[in-house]
């Protein structure tokens, strides 16, 4: 297997990795924006638990994309995790804060320690949601990297308009994953409310979907040039579309399962959308696109690395997808409290 080929591999591994994060850490995140909206104790409880199960096997899909930066393409890790510093520190907070509040929420029958903790909960999902939106969003419009490779911007660029845009683009998508979950998971009142949620984030995202694609149509032609170039790759524009569409479709049916599946498909077109706009870069130089971009094949490891790593991903996948596949079957099912409910 070729240099290029291996590196090629490796960008594969990360988007899907990224993909499979989006898909299911994503619902955690809309379940906890939603926590913000309930009012009552018991309510607040069957939303920690319908994520309680599976929250922290979901982010092992995080661990995997760090790591496959770290190692496969450590030029990339390098200057993300030092030009994003900030911006990384702040959703690595709001990760463990909202690790830590659902945990800690349940320790105290106290109202004041409860209503903390779920504050704690909410504005940490709405951070880290806000926050990946917005991290794909300067790496779509590029960040500042000079001759070297070095990011030479400051914090304050990462909030431009159009990341601000993706940034609430993500929110309201995820914002919407995680009510059709939650309609899935529960019954009785608290279902009927979070239908009338769900049908508003569908609402909001399709709106905010119409907006981002007609400004990334206008401000960002570089992400739009290989659908202009090659007619046939816009099958995966109109994949994104009929699956978006199908969720009110299937949502209005009452068939959560299926609306539920097309906002994953969802998700995963729209991440196809996202990697060839940017292809073959990984993080893109607003000063010199063609020149100080990295790129898969400029910033990849040595062969070596890349095929040691080859076997590891092809023992560790097939097992934390076995893992994740036996407790989603396990704690299938709408939520039912008990003694040892959160």
């Amino acid at each position: 297997m070729s240099e290029l080929t291996l590196a090629l591999l490796w960008y594969c591994v990360i988007g899907f990795s990224v993909v499979f994060y989006v898909v299911l850490d994503g619902f955690d995140l809309g379940v906890g924006i939603l926590h913000f909206f309930t009012k009552k104790d018991q309510d607040k409880r069957i939303f920690l638990n319908a994520i309680g199960p599976v929250w922290d096997g979901n982010e092992v899909w995080l661990v995997i994309v760090g790591g496959a930066l770290f190692a496969g393409f450590p030029e990339v890790y390098a200057t993300l995790f030092s030009g994003f510093y900030n911006l990384c520190m702040i959703l690595l907070a709001g990760l463990i804060f909202r690790a830590v509040a659902i945990e800690f929420r349940s320790k105290k029958p106290s109202v004041v320690w409860r209503a903390v903790w779920d504050f704690v909960f909410s504005f940490a999902s709405l951070v880290i949601a806000f926050g990946v939106g917005l991290v794909l969003g300067n790496l779509i419009e590029g960040i500042p990297l000079s001759e070297n490779q070095d990011f030479v911007g400051t914090f304050s660029l990462f909030f431009r308009p159009y990341p601000i845009l993706i940034g609430l683009f993500v929110l309201s998508l995820l914002t919407m994953h995680g009510a059709i979950y939650l309609a899935m998971k529960t019954e009785g009142e608290l279902l009927k409310r979070i239908r009338v949620w769900a049908q508003r984030s569908i609402a909001c995202f399709i709106v905010m979907y119409l907006i981002t694609t007609i400004t990334t149509w206008i401000a960002m032609p570089h992400m739009v040039v290989r659908l202009k170039e090659h007619p046939l790759t816009m099958l995966i524009a109109i994949a994104a579309l009929v699956s978006i569409l199908n969720v009110p479709r299937e949502f209005s049916k009452n068939r959560d399962g299926w609306a539920f599946l097309s906002s994953c498909l969802g998700i995963f077109f729209l991440f196809a959308l996202y990697g060839l706009g940017t292809f073959p870069n990984l993080v893109r130089s607003s000063v010199n696109p063609e020149q100080y971009s990295l790129s898969f094949f400029n910033s990849a490891a040595s062969p070596l690395t890349l095929r040691v790593l080859l076997i590891i991903v092809l023992i560790g996948i097939p097992l934390v997808l076995a893992y994740g596949a036996m407790i989603y079957k396990i704690f299938r099912g709408k939520v039912r409290m008990s003694s040892t409910s959160y």
